[in-house]
């Protein structure tokens, strides 16, 4: 078969690679990539990423392809488990050209001070967050992974993990209830991925679309992985009895066909969730307050002290627990942080690119007078 750019075989390519189907090609992913195609290049999904290389399911099967062309000065735009790309038709080594822009992605901010964001995947439908019930509900933590989800674009979705280890019925009806209050809109699931328990009930909501999983060492993403496609596809380790936390198993972030349709994305573990501008996730995921907000006498209610405010007499008649209320007010100022210390980023890189230009203009107009004589 001839990829040769001239060859209209390249547009053949691109206009149906059916094996890409199962992957979530599209019409619309087809539209998008069509410029590409007139280039003699073909479409492919990134199925994991390492060390500037990365392999790409394509229609031909999965390549091992290149990332020189795509590294930009913003990580935000960085090659990213789950993009769609245009790579080239043929060739040793491959290159990825182009990334298709994404629908989705899911971003945390970098450990670092530069106030950076991170995509831990793109172009996702649901966003698993699996918490572990062998260990004491963070409902702090599961609010800042949910903000970071409905941020995404994606739509969330929360798996309690190990439920074997909660045989009490009573007492695990009292966890599910805590994780739904502190998860409003958001469908929660028991699991056991020992004993079988909701894994076809999952499997049915995954069944469709892209999805990821996310959640701390030690949650189970990785044995919930195995399960779901049934093979051991993925390594798992025990929990460290020391402190009950998980070591890292998953290294990387690869993208896996389920058995029942559908694709999973499975990540390391996250201990760090920091937000990167996610003020919609964090009305999102706090969606009950920003309801009642709406219902303050003043529509710059603080929700501290003022009157009329609906928000602190729902907290006084029980129906808002008072955490929550704290956890909204934690995370708001916490993404405030950021978007200032973003400003002052950009503030700084473009100073930055205006002294740059200046020394090249002082620079050029010297070239142009020409080297100075001496009296």
């Amino acid at each position: 078969m001839n990829h040769s750019p001239s060859s209209s075989s390249s547009s053949d390519f691109s206009a149906s690679p059916r094996p890409l189907t199962a992957y979530g090609w599209d019409d619309g992913w087809q539209a998008e990539f069509a410029p590409h195609a007139e280039r003699g290049l073909v479409p492919g999904r990134v199925v994991r990423v390492d060390r500037g290389l990365c392999d790409v399911l394509t229609a031909e099967g999965t390549v091992r392809a290149d990332t020189e062309f795509v590294v930009p000065r913003d990580p935000m735009k960085v090659v990213c488990t789950g993009d769609w790309a245009a790579v080239d038709a043929a060739g040793d080594p491959r290159y990825v050209r182009a990334l298709l822009p994404r629908r989705t992605a899911v971003v945390r901010s970098t450990s670092s001070q530069r106030s950076e964001g991170q995509v831990l995947a793109a172009n996702v439908d649901h966003a698993v967050l699996a918490v572990s019930l062998a260990a004491e509900l963070d409902l702090g933590r599961l609010e800042r992974f949910l903000a970071l989800a409905w941020e995404s674009g994606a739509q969330p979705m929360v798996v309690l993990t190990k439920a074997d280890l909660v045989p009490d019925p009573v007492t695990l009806a009292h966890l599910v209830s805590d994780v739904e209050t502190a998860a409003p809109g958001v469908q929660v699931l028991t699991v056991s991925s020992t004993a079988g328990e909701g894994l076809d009930v999952l499997g049915a909501v995954l069944a469709s679309g892209t999805s990821v999983l996310l959640g701390q060492s030690g949650a189970g993403k990785s044995t919930l992985a195995n399960a779901l496609l049934g093979e051991r596809a993925q390594d798992v380790r025990e929990v460290r009895d020391s402190d009950g936390k998980g070591r890292h198993t998953t290294t990387t972030r690869d993208l896996l066909p389920l058995p029942s349709g559908g694709v999973l994305i499975d990540t390391p573990g996250v201990r760090g969730v920091g937000l990167w501008d996610a003020g919609e996730g964090v009305a999102q995921a706090f969606s009950e307050i920003e309801a009642l907000a709406e219902e303050c006498r003043f529509h710059d209610c603080a929700h501290q002290a003022e009157p009329g405010c609906a928000v602190l007499a729902a907290i006084e008649d029980g129906t808002l627990p008072e955490r929550r209320l704290d956890s909204y007010r934690k995370l708001l100022r916490e993404n405030q942080r950021l978007a200032a210390r973003t400003d002052e980023r950009l503030r700084a890189e473009l100073r930055r690119t205006f002294k740059q230009r200046q020394a090249l203009g002082r620079h050029m107009m010297e070239r142009k007078r020409g080297p100075m004589r001496k009296p």
